[in-house]
């Protein structure tokens, strides 16, 4: 009896002092929540109006938070989150659709007027490098890797059916030396340098992923651009390029108003402002005191000018920004007697039609994944999977 109660007590201590190997999955889990986004300051693209260049983005290189837009220190990727994506087969998981494509892009250069025949895996490489900065959060660069192939492959069918004489027999064109549109490996080692490894191994990891998928509506490649910060919600495509697109519609970006430089102001001479829209103008005529020179006609329902009278003239608002170069067209004017200048107040960068950059980094770090990201910004499209012919 002695000998039974002694194992009984010798297994009671054990209990005691050996811990259980299970841990709660709650417990042990430590989520990321680092939305501290540092951009290396010469990666930004500026915004091209040429209708055969595949983005019309401009990207500015600084450091956003979900609450503070200060900037972080140089060359330190704050991106916590896993780059180590997952495989094909689970990025491609519940996409059943298929679209044919040819494998290759023909490139013109701008610069050396050289065309490039390039796979498709090294363009999309090559354009998320050139469009967006490498430490916004993976699932962003996913989104902006199926953005610039879905353009490029409309571009590409597009201009096969109706070819550009300009473009020389090219799908579209790029300037890779500047930066716009697309880089090779090459130009990206140079401006990297020693951290290229492990900028290009994200960039990389994130397009490879998802490099055979792409958007369609109506069976067909979408055109589907994107911007660098829209002014709090995108612009419909009718109110900049005329053409109505069911796929680029007004939506919410709440967290554009986060990125850095969101609002500028920007102040002329009243003689530049003359200057300036004589030079694009034809036949504009300003008469009288400068604050009777411009009056607002009509804004489209996410807040951009779509008409403005200049003069005796009533031109777009995209007319009007490019006339003066600004960074969008949600703009303010304020005219100051006292100094004879103006102050135009912009809100966002780009046109604003499609995609935002900045709002898909907010989104990805909120917790959406580049399809929840991809079917805000694009309305009705579906993804499918880009088969070579």
């Amino acid at each position: 009896m002695r000998f039974y109660i002694a194992l009984t007590l010798i297994f009671m201590l054990l209990l005691i002092v050996i811990p259980t190997s299970g841990v709660n999955k709650e417990q042990s889990t430590i989520l990321n929540n680092d939305n501290k986004v540092e951009v290396k300051e010469d990666n930004g693209q500026e915004e091209k109006n040429n209708k055969n260049s595949v983005s019309t983005s401009k990207t500015e290189t600084v450091t956003k938070n979900k609450t503070d837009v200060s900037k972080q220190e140089n060359n330190v990727d704050s991106d916590n989150s896993n780059t180590n994506t997952n495989s094909k087969q689970t990025q491609n998981n519940g996409i059943t659709k298929q679209i044919k494509e040819e494998g290759t892009f023909k490139i013109l250069d701008v610069s050396t007027g050289d065309i490039m025949e390039v796979s498709v895996k090294d363009y999309v490489r090559g354009a998320v490098c050139s469009e967006m900065p490498y430490t916004f959060h993976a699932e962003a660069l996913k989104a902006q890797a199926v953005s610039a192939h879905t353009y490029a492959l409309n571009l590409q069918e597009s201009h096969r059916k109706n070819p550009d004489p300009s473009l020389k027999g090219a799908d579209f064109s790029a300037d890779p030396s500047n930066w716009r549109v697309f880089v090779t490996e090459e130009l990206a080692k140079e401006r990297f340098g020693e951290q290229f490894p492990i900028h290009w191994e994200k960039i990389c990891s994130a397009v490879d992923s998802v490099v055979d998928i792409v958007m369609v509506y109506d069976e067909q490649p979408i055109a589907a651009a994107y911007h660098a910060i829209s002014n709090g919600k995108t612009e419909a495509a009718d109110n900049v390029w005329g053409n109505s697109l069911d796929y680029l519609v007004p939506t919410t970006s709440e967290g554009d108003i986060l990125a850095p430089k969101y609002q500028v102001d920007t102040n002329f001479s009243s003689q530049e402002i003359k200057n300036k829209m004589a030079s694009t103008f034809s036949n504009v005529v300003l008469e009288g005191s400068p604050d009777s020179w411009f009056e607002e006609v009509s804004r489209s329902e996410s807040g951009y000018i779509t008409e403005i009278r200049v003069g005796n003239q009533v031109v777009t608002g995209q007319e009007f920004r490019n006339a003066l170069d600004l960074r969008s067209s949600d703009i303010d004017i304020k005219y100051n007697k006292a100094q004879d200048t103006f102050t135009l107040t912009t809100r966002g960068y780009g046109h604003g039609v499609g995609l935002s950059q900045y709002g898909a980094d907010y989104m990805a770090r909120q917790g959406a994944d580049y399809k929840e990201i991809l079917e805000h910004y694009y309305s009705g499209m579906e993804l499918a999977k880009a088969v070579s012919k």
